[in-house]
């Protein structure tokens, strides 16, 4: 009677509910195998955080100058003061409160230009999957032609002609990147169109549309989760890059590279100016980078450690 039952639970079907706890288990095992990529979630966590409780958390208003205390160093080097814990900017700014409220330009930015190429990218590597033929010519040629000027060259012309500013910087971002989503998704779209589930499909007359955004992308997501990964990092660097070279984010805003630019001068009498801003987007950009290596482990079969 026992052996009965034990094969009648064996036999009943696992709920899509179960089958998801189950994929979570396994993914989260999978991801906590890589140390890197666990202190990485943990700072990016805490970045996230950070910017959302910016106002709460930063001590001063980033836009808030106090002329008595110009260039005042770190509160643990002679002559600083514990109210202001970084020290402050060449015009009496607070650095902590700057740099708290840049991390907010930094994940936004990211998020955004993310977003813009993914859907974009998918969308222009479906296409160009599904169909190939002159459809799927053009588009290479045309990614191969963007991919082929350096990244940050691309964005400065482009935000020369958009004009100087967040949003242009975000959509010349948004563009250098999408190549990547582009080739990607083509390259996953070719590899599944070949399949037996999509041939049942189509025998079972689903239109295009279907077969290319309701059949074949769901199985080409984690490659692209990877890949927005690395590139919300890339979109911090390029948005810091820019901000340096002025063309980005304007002054007065916190933005960690703008903050750069105008520390470029005191550099030598004034150390902690550039190298926290520095350290920002270092430390941002790394996290980002660990979480995109576990994030491959787990999600990519071939890696998979047994």
């Amino acid at each position: 009677m026992a052996d009965a039952t034990l094969t009648q639970k064996a036999a009943e079907p696992v709920s899509s509910a179960q089958m998801r706890r189950q994929m979570l288990k396994e993914f989260w095992f999978y991801f906590s195998e890589n140390r890197g990529a666990v202190i990485g979630l943990y700072v990016f966590v805490a970045l996230v955080l950070v910017a959302i409780f910016a106002s709460l958390i930063a001590p001063h208003s980033p836009f808030e100058q106090y002329r008595d205390a110009v260039l005042k160093p770190p509160a643990w080097v002679e002559g600083g003061s514990w109210t202001f814990i970084l020290g402050t900017d060449p015009i009496g700014r607070d650095i902590l409160s700057r740099l708290i409220y840049g991390a907010q330009y930094s994940l936004f930015v990211g998020l955004v230009v993310t977003t813009l190429s993914l859907a974009a990218g998918i969308i222009v590597g479906v296409i160009a999957g599904y169909y190939r033929g002159w459809v799927d010519t053009i588009i290479m040629r045309l990614m191969d032609m963007i991919l082929a000027i350096p990244s940050l060259l691309l964005a400065l012309v482009l935000v020369t002609i958009l004009g100087a500013g967040l949003n242009s910087a975000m959509i010349a971002i948004a563009v250098t990147l999408q190549p990547h989503f582009v080739r990607l998704t083509r390259a996953a779209v070719m590899a599944e169109k070949s399949r037996d589930y999509v041939t049942a499909a189509r025998i079972a007359g689903a239109s295009p549309l279907r077969l290319m955004f309701r059949t074949i992308l769901p199985n080409c997501t984690a490659p692209l989760i990877v890949q927005a990964t690395m590139s919300f990092s890339n979109a911090i660097l390029d948005l810091a890059a820019l901000g340096f070279l002025g063309m980005g984010v304007q002054p007065p805003s916190p933005e960690w590279g703008t903050m750069l630019a105008e520390a470029r001068e005191f550099i030598l009498r004034a150390w902690w100016v550039v190298t926290f801003p520095g350290l920002a987007i270092l430390i941002t950009v790394l996290a980002i980078n660990l979480m995109g290596d576990g994030l491959r482990d787990a999600l990519d079969p071939k890696l998979k450690r047994s």
